[in-house]
């Protein structure tokens, strides 16, 4: 099994930043990718950015140029920097990490979450 352990939301105000990480462990043999969702109220889970073991990148539309995703390999961790937060980017915000397992199965793994909440 693969667990994701995720951590650095909290409560920000509007233009204010913040960093998340997230450390993958267990039976890992490989992860070909790891990323960022998030979910609001009454809204679906969205992509929020992603990167490949290669460093190849992918946000979506909403935080280029404000959010920041990159990864230790070494370490198994994830994170993402977000600045200028907004408050519509308050939400749970959920890691996951995809690969293989040393017993050679693939796996898709998900965080348990941590919320970001961007106020005055």
């Amino acid at each position: 099994q693969v667990q994701l352990v995720e951590s650095g939301g909290g409560l920000v105000q509007p233009g204010g930043s913040l960093r998340l990480s997230c450390a993958a462990s267990g039976s890992i043999f490989s992860i070909y990718a790891m990323g960022w969702y998030r979910q609001a109220p009454g809204k679906q889970r969205e992509l929020v950015a992603a990167i490949t073991s290669g460093g190849s990148t992918n946000y979506a539309d909403s935080v280029k140029g404000r959010f920041t995703i990159s990864r230790d390999n070494a370490k198994n961790t994830v994170y993402l920097q977000m600045n200028s937060l907004k408050p519509e980017d308050t939400a749970v915000y959920y890691c996951n990490a995809r690969g293989v397992t040393t017993e050679e199965a693939d796996f898709s793994s998900w965080g348990q979450g941590t919320q970001v909440t961007v106020s005055s």
